[in-house]
């Protein structure tokens, strides 16, 4: 067991010609592109909905528009491996609104549960209208109880989880190092859902829950570069390297060591 796949997460979409590496790019980054970058490497799509919930409580992206410019990544850019639905996250910020690490959310001020339903129509909506894009499931919640509630709502959508190729788990990232994490993981895998994604995990939560991950993005290098202040050695055209591909690699490398040796560690224990 070598542990989950890692996607690189990165806000520059020219990466995906140069990188190597898997790497995980907002719709809401590519869409201003008039000439695509042709991917090197199997990468996949995020629909951007953090920044839409933070900053309008609501989806302005209408499902026919964010299908049409999948197929136009998938056709020109290439090699997409799948792309995320149009979900809505849980957390209470997103919902309640106020300010977090400097960043202002409008809040939707809506239930958990009416976000899970909002949830599990779009993916109906956007499978039904695009049945030839690979657009996985997200499992929202915040609560283990909510996250069971959610894939019960899948079951009687007579979606079945266990046989999806992988669900995105979503709303952890805020408390990925706790032991929460890993119970709502675990109660995933004993209804057997086991191939699951972990929406924006970083290096504490893929130490202590890579092992139950099939794969899992970041994009945390380019905060942990910006806190750093100057840049590595040998970069010398940029104040920090919140930017840079030769940081974002080297990141990756780390996170890849640590994950691969917790999940080494587990296989030894459960052996």
């Amino acid at each position: 067991m070598t542990g989950p796949l890692f996607l690189l997460g990165t806000h520059q979409p020219g990466w995906l010609a140069k990188a190597g590496v898997p790497l995980f790019v907002s719709d809401r980054r590519l869409r201003v592109y008039k000439r695509l970058p042709v991917a090197v490497a199997p990468w996949a799509a995020d629909s951007g909905g953090f920044t839409e919930l933070k900053d309008y409580g609501a989806w302005t992206v209408p499902p026919a528009e964010y299908i049409a410019r999948l197929r136009r990544y998938r056709d020109e850019i290439g090699r997409l491996a799948w792309a995320a639905p149009q979900d809505w996250m849980c957390e209470p910020i997103v919902i309640n609104g106020g300010w977090v690490n400097g960043q202002h959310f409008v809040g939707t001020h809506l239930t958990v549960a009416e976000h899970q339903r909002r949830t599990l129509a779009n993916l109906v909506q956007l499978r039904d209208m695009a049945p030839d894009l690979d657009i996985v499931p997200a499992v929202q919640g915040w609560t283990q109880d909510d996250y069971e509630r959610h894939a019960d709502a899948y079951d009687a959508a007579g979606i079945d989880l266990t046989a999806e190729p992988l669900v995105a788990l979503g709303s952890v990232c805020r408390r990925q190092g706790t032991a929460e994490a890993g119970r709502i993981l675990t109660a995933l895998h004993r209804r057997g859902i086991t191939r699951i994604h972990g929406f924006g995990f970083k290096i504490l939560g893929l130490r202590d829950h890579g092992h139950l991950l099939t794969s899992a993005d970041s994009l945390a290098w380019s905060q942990d570069a910006r806190r750093r202040g100057t840049p590595m050695p040998g970069c010398t055209q940029h104040k920090n390297c919140a930017n840079c591909l030769r940081y974002a690699l080297q990141w990756g490398t780390t996170v890849l060591h640590h994950i691969t040796t917790n999940s080494r560690n587990h296989a030894r224990e459960a052996a």
